[in-house]
């Protein structure tokens, strides 16, 4: 067993999935994970730019000390005045700006980000700008009193791509930062990467994480997601219920899990038959390339 494996094993305490919350766009004071009184681990999401780009910025927050990250605070315009205001009121003690990967949409805020917390570490790969620490793969890393955070390499939208693995230890809550690898019903473009790399960054990677780890990815693209998903799984149960809700909410970051994306999204399902058979092969390499080039034409 590999040790990345050995880690991840040993992050899955059997513990019951707690009702979660959503979010209005825009309010730093409210986060999307439970309402109990024990939960210590809070998200806030911070929608940035959604009539052009539909960036996410996340507000990752352990309550018991209130350190907090920062994830991919790209447009300063839209979120520095939030994040300065929390952290001035006490609501967070920001610990350290993280980018998913080097895109400008991700780590464009970092020299603003710098200059207000000038003392603060920029956690991200080894290209985004500013940067002065680039986790290993599988390392841990910890916030405050109650988060464990692994670092999971996924190269292939960038070659810098980083997804963070994020397990409350006091209430066993699960969530993953996907950036740009892993989207609600898809991934992202294959820009410095292969169709390999892909299948191993969201089949052996971030699929062997537990079922019930909450997904925040790097952009708002669901809807455009499904409508591509049901030129290839047109019957599909999950994925009709996935629309459904898409039809009904404006906002899908934080409401799904692994576990879901392994049942609606076709890139995490490269060995599904119904997949095989649309993509014409059973090589999950090729199914993921053509995938990718089927969606790419959309």
């Amino acid at each position: 067993m590999s040790l990345l494996r050995r880690q991840l094993s040993q992050l899955r305490p059997s513990v019951a999935r707690r009702p979660r919350t959503t979010q209005s766009p825009r309010n730093p004071a409210q986060h999307p994970f439970s309402t109990s009184a024990t939960a210590t681990m809070k998200v806030r999401s911070l929608e940035m730019q959604p009539d052009e780009t539909q960036n996410y910025c996340y507000v990752l927050t352990d309550d018991a000390s209130k350190k907090s990250w920062v994830i991919d605070p790209a447009f300063p315009k839209w979120v520095l005045a939030d994040v300065e205001k929390l952290n001035k009121s006490g609501d967070i003690d920001l610990a350290a700006i993280v980018n998913t990967h080097h895109h400008w949409d991700h780590s464009g805020g970092n020299e603003d980000f710098k200059q207000s917390f000038s003392k603060l570490p920029i956690i991200a790969g080894k290209d985004s700008p500013d940067v002065t620490k680039t986790p290993a793969h599988g390392e841990q890393l910890t916030l405050g009193d109650n988060l464990k955070i692994t670092a999971l390499h996924t190269p292939c939208h960038t070659q810098d791509s980083i997804c963070y693995f994020v397990e409350d230890t006091k209430t066993g809550e699960r969530a993953v930062f996907t950036g740009d690898t892993l989207f609600i019903a898809g991934c992202g473009r294959f820009f410095e990467g292969t169709p390999e790399e892909m299948n191993v960054a969201l089949n052996d990677i971030l699929a062997k994480l537990p079922d019930d780890t909450v997904v925040y990815p790097g952009h708002e693209y669901t809807k455009s997601n499904v409508k591509f998903v049901k030129t290839i799984l047109p019957n599909n149960e999950a994925v009709n219920k996935l629309d459904h809700f898409c039809q009904n909410n404006k906002i899908t970051t934080g409401v799904f899990t692994i576990g879901d994306e392994k049942k609606h999204n076709p890139f995490m399902m490269v060995n599904d038959p119904a997949v095989e058979e649309v993509c014409g092969s059973t090589d999950p390499v090729k199914v993921m390339e053509v995938l990718r080039e089927r969606k790419n034409k959309l």
